[in-house]
């Protein structure tokens, strides 16, 4: 695909993601917007996620964010994550935790540790198991890193 063609699909992405009266059509644009792996995208899918409303919506902005891997998307998703914890363990939205979870680890960004740790203690054996994957992916070191504080 060349620069146009891409800038053409990223605006046509873009207008969808915020005008388009469907949810199934905004979680596709939000999704083809992480597949660009463009890192421009960010902020627009930052101000997307602030205004939407719909789960699945929310969700594909979050996965979107970590396929492009930019550490600017660490601390948006790192605020859902604080909004998901603050519910009680039952209310929680699992497949948020893990969409969370996968994208913080395709960023890398070790800023998201300090955050990922409240999911370690989680009744969820599965999110326990994924959580510690992430922190072997960010840092390998990381056990070593918490008993030496």
């Amino acid at each position: 695909m060349d620069q146009k063609t891409r800038n053409e699909a990223f605006n046509e992405y873009i207008k969808t993601l915020f005008s388009s009266s469907s949810f199934k059509e905004r979680a596709i644009a939000a999704q083809n917007l992480g597949q660009l792996k463009e890192g421009r995208a960010i902020n627009m899918l930052a101000r997307a996620l602030k205004s939407e409303k719909d789960d699945v919506v929310i969700n594909r902005i979050i996965e979107a964010m970590g396929e492009i891997g930019d550490s600017k998307a660490t601390m948006l998703i790192t605020e859902v994550l604080k909004q998901e914890v603050e519910k009680h363990e039952e209310d929680q939205d699992k497949t948020r935790l893990f969409v969370i979870i996968e994208s913080l680890m395709k960023i890398g960004d070790k800023r998201a540790l300090e955050h990922l740790g409240i999911l370690l203690d989680s009744c969820h054996s599965d999110i326990r198991k994924l959580t510690e994957e992430a922190f072997e992916c960010i840092d390998p070191e990381w056990k070593l890193n918490i008993r030496s504080v």
